[in-house]
């Protein structure tokens, strides 16, 4: 009994108080992250207490790369096909593209079909398509031979270019090189005069 008594003595004077607090909070959306605390505290009657905090922060950011845009391949079918593919792409986080396509070698279409005309014996023919590069142009008339001119070739073919320069693959570089001959031309001629002038002053002494 006295047992008894003593027990209900001391829960009557001591008072223990437990209090927990836990918060959480998630927020997702490009990055996750998760914060928390964990707070407890125990107060005594007699004036003494305890407390303990726990906080624990948790970030993640997570990326994962996208699909690659891939550029497709192009090949020109067959061997005797003047074409080349081309294709490119590019890729980001949010976007991406890629594309394709197949480019003429007109010049490479020229010398086949000029190899054509020559086997077929159109020589002139085969030779005329060639001129149609200004390279061509220049060195066929730097040689002597002038390329020809609706039918016309040698020296017939050369008034016809002269007379209708505007129609030369080359007019623009044929432009460039008249005004240097002219310019030459003109300080060989204004020598020349100076010259001359100076031996008829020789002479009159």
């Amino acid at each position: 009994m006295r047992y008894l008594l003593t027990t209900l003595v001391c829960l009557f004077y001591i008072t223990s108080v437990y209090a927990t607090d836990v918060s959480q909070t998630n927020v997702s959306g490009g990055n996750t992250s998760i914060q928390g605390g964990y707070s407890a505290s125990t107060t005594y009657e007699s004036g003494s207490s305890s407390s303990s905090t726990t906080t624990n922060n948790s970030t993640s950011n997570i990326r994962s790369a996208p699909p690659a845009a891939y550029a497709p391949g192009f090949n020109g079918s067959g061997i005797d096909v003047c074409s080349s593919g081309i294709s490119g792409g590019i890729q980001t986080f949010t976007f991406g593209i890629s594309g394709g396509s197949t480019v003429r070698d007109l010049n490479c279409e020229r010398i086949k079909l000029a190899r054509e005309l020559k086997a077929n014996g159109m020589a002139v023919a085969s030779v005329s398509l060639l001129c149609q590069d200004a390279r061509v142009f220049q060195a066929m008339e730097n040689a002597g031979t002038p390329c020809p001119y609706k039918g016309k070739i040698g020296k017939e073919a050369t008034k016809e270019w002269k007379k209708y320069g505007k129609l030369r693959p080359d007019f623009d570089e044929y432009i460039k090189n008249l005004k240097i001959i002219e310019e030459q031309e003109k300080k060989e001629a204004l020598k020349f005069k100076k010259e001359f002038d100076k031996a008829n002053k020789e002479n009159k002494k």
